[in-house]
C-alpha cells in the first residue's frame, strides 16, 4: 500500500496543471474564434473556464495518467475540441490559422508564467532548516509540473498533421494545391499521430525540441 501512495501524490500534483492547461487551450481556440466573428464555442457554452464543460475523460484524465505512470518522455492531453464554424469566420483562411495557434500559443505563455513562477520559489531564502515550507515545496512542483504539460501540449499540437493546431495552421498557410492534399488527410490525422506515437517516430520527433524548450525555460 505504501508503495501506491508516491503514485497518488504525484498524480494529485500534476491534476491541477493538466486541467488548466487544457482548458485554457480550448477557450483560447473559442475566444479567438468568438473575437473573429464565430460565435459557435459561445453559443455552445464553451466560452468558460468551468473544467466540466472541456473535460473529455480520454484525453483530459486518462492518457495523460498513463503516459505519467509509465514514465513517457513527453506528457500531453487534450480536452473536447471547441466547436468553430470556419464559415462564420471573417478572413476564413486567415483566421483559421489565428484560432488555430491560439491554443499552443496559451501553453506556451502559460508555460513561461510558470516557469517565472518556479524560478521564483526556489530563489527565495530558505528557513533556517535548510529548505523550502511544505505549501511553497508543493507550489513549486506544481508550477514545475504545469512547465512540462504546457510545452508537451504545445509541442504536440503543433505537429503538422489535421485535425492537430499544427495541421490547421499548415493548411491555412501552405498554397492551394497543397493545403488541400494536406486537409484531406484530416480524418486519418488522429490514426496517423497514433501510429507514428507507438512506433516511437513521434517521440523521436518531440523529444528534441520538447528539451530546448524545457532547457530555456527551466
Amino acid at each position: 500500500m505504501e508503495s501506491v501512495i508516491p503514485y497518488i501524490q504525484k498524480i494529485l500534483l500534476w491534476a491541477v496543471p493538466i486541467l488548466i492547461a487544457v482548458v485554457l487551450h480550448e477557450l483560447a481556440h473559442g475566444y479567438v474564434a468568438f473575437r473573429l466573428g464565430d460565435p459557435t464555442a459561445a453559443v455552445a457554452g464553451r466560452l468558460t473556464l468551468n473544467p466540466l464543460a472541456h473535460i473529455d475523460l480520454f484525453g483530459s484524465i486518462l492518457l495523460p495518467l498513463l503516459l505519467l505512470l509509465s514514465g513517457a518522455p513527453v506528457l500531453f492531453g487534450y480536452a473536447k475540441p471547441v466547436p468553430v464554424d470556419f464559415g462564420n469566420l471573417r478572413h476564413p483562411r486567415r483566421d483559421m490559422v489565428l484560432v488555430a495557434a491560439a491554443g499552443p500559443l496559451t501553453n506556451l505563455l502559460l508555460a513561461a508564467l510558470s516557469a517565472l513562477g518556479f524560478r521564483w520559489i526556489v530563489s527565495l531564502p530558505v528557513p533556517g532548516d535548510g529548505g523550502l515550507t511544505a505549501g511553497l515545496a508543493i507550489l513549486a512542483l506544481m508550477l514545475q509540473y504545469s512547465v512540462l504539460m504546457n510545452v508537451g501540449l504545445a509541442v504536440f499540437n503543433l505537429l503538422p498533421v489535421p485535425p492537430l493546431d499544427g495541421g490547421r495552421v499548415a493548411v491555412g498557410l501552405l498554397p492551394r494545391l497543397p493545403a488541400l492534399a494536406l486537409a484531406r488527410l484530416e480524418p486519418y490525422g488522429l490514426l496517423i499521430v497514433l501510429v507514428l506515437l507507438m512506433t516511437g517516430v513521434l517521440t523521436q520527433f518531440l523529444r528534441p525540441v520538447t528539451r530546448l524548450l524545457l532547457h530555456t525555460l527551466l
